[in-house]
């Protein structure tokens, strides 16, 4: 029995689902832990320990996850962002503004994501279809592109949930209710949206094959059939192997 040739072995790898991309699951328990730390530090230890905490835990993750070869994206932006939102609760003496950041991102994020529709590269689409390399052919199709419009304000109705929810109990003075919020208005609504973006990827997938294999194929005049012209004349083009082969003479031959 013969092994198949190493050219011919399969090299094609799983491509990573998009729950991998944002860390995994351990990465929606990761995102979880400085908040937690925060909150708990501050209860019994006051803000300095809160903010120390706190920013030693994003530290203590992100080495973590380079130790076990994980997706750094998701802990490098964790890491940045629990160290500014310690710096604006040092900055404000208050154990509130450390999701002041989190608060007005969303805010800013609705905004963008609402302006990308009226001008009609809803993000949602642009983002995707960039990512994967698929063109942008999705936006010469207008259902195409109102699918991605709903996907992309399903995510702004989500980033304007948590910024209305959030600046009010910020506003009230309910930290500890604060930080149940940004935990269960983070990736739990998260994945949610994105059921809408999978929604209108797979929409404007399915139409966009379906127009490809509904447009005419162009002919070219060197391919045509021999059969339109009339019996014993020459066509004008011919393909390659269809040319006549040029009679030869043989110069030995004497009469």
């Amino acid at each position: 029995m013969t092994e198949p040739a190493p050219s011919e072995k399969k090299t094609d790898e799983p491509q990573p689902t998009l729950l991998e991309q944002m860390g995994g699951v351990s990465g929606l328990i990761y995102s979880s832990v400085p908040v937690i730390v925060f909150v708990l530090a501050n209860a019994f230890f006051g803000l300095t320990a809160a903010i120390w905490t706190s920013v030693g835990s994003a530290v203590a993750i992100t080495v973590l996850r380079v130790v076990r070869k994980e997706p750094l994206q998701p802990a490098i932006s964790g890491f940045f962002g629990v160290a500014i939102a310690a710096f604006i609760a040092y900055r404000t003496g208050s154990a509130k503004g450390f999701f002041l950041f989190g608060i007005y991102a969303s805010l800013i994020y609705c905004g963008v994501f609402v302006l990308s529709v009226v001008v009609r590269w809803p993000i949602a689409g642009v983002v995707w279809n960039m990512l994967n390399g698929t063109g942008q052919a999705w936006r010469k199709d207008k259902p195409s592109r109102y699918g991605y419009d709903v996907a992309t304000l399903a995510m702004a109705a989500i980033f304007a949930a948590r910024f209305v929810v959030q600046r009010w109990l910020y506003q009230e003075d309910y930290t500890g209710w604060l930080a149940f919020a940004k935990i269960a208005m983070g990736y739990p609504l998260y994945a949610l949206g994105l059921l809408v973006v999978v929604w209108a990827v797979r929409r404007s997938d399915k139409r966009l094959k379906a127009l490809a294999e509904s447009e005419p194929k162009p002919v070219s005049s060197r391919t045509l059939p021999l059969r339109i012209f009339a019996p014993g004349a020459t066509p004008l083009y011919l393909p390659p192997e269809r040319a006549p082969v040029p009679a030869t003479m043989d110069a030995t031959w004497v009469p």
